[in-house]
């Protein structure tokens, strides 16, 4: 959403930490409900080889919708080498930000306005 020429964040990330588990919960901090809610997958850096092809991605769950000013738990899974993880193996704690750190990740996400026009809006993510 553009307002006079600044761009307006429309969703607001942050990461909730459940005992052993963590979750991405999305904001809808416009004043229109959004349907098709979608975070692309994300594809963290090999940490066993540097420069290597990602071996582990996380797939997030799409939103049929979101009200205005509503939260949202994104179910996600991780996978290794292209098989589901086990939860143990579950890697969301990657892309919290650590203070002080650079951002390595990027959640890309996209969806329809009240209009039918697809929007996307980017966030700096991980660590």
């Amino acid at each position: 959403m553009t307002i006079i020429g600044k761009a307006v964040e429309t969703f607001t990330a942050r990461f909730i930490d459940e005992g052993s588990k963590v979750r991405l919960e999305l904001t809808n901090e416009c004043d229109q409900t959004l349907k098709v809610v979608e975070v692309l997958t994300v594809f963290l850096k090999d940490e066993e080889t540097s420069g290597g092809p990602s071996r582990v991605h996380i797939s997030f769950e799409a939103l049929n919708s979101i009200r205005s000013n509503e939260k949202a738990i994104i179910t996600h899974k991780t996978w290794i080498d292209g098989k589901p993880a086990s939860p143990e193996q579950d890697q969301l704690e990657r892309l919290q930000a650590a203070a002080g750190e650079a951002r390595p990740y990027v959640l890309d996400i996209s969806w329809q306005d009240s209009e039918g026009k697809t929007q996307y809006q980017r966030i700096p993510v991980g660590r």
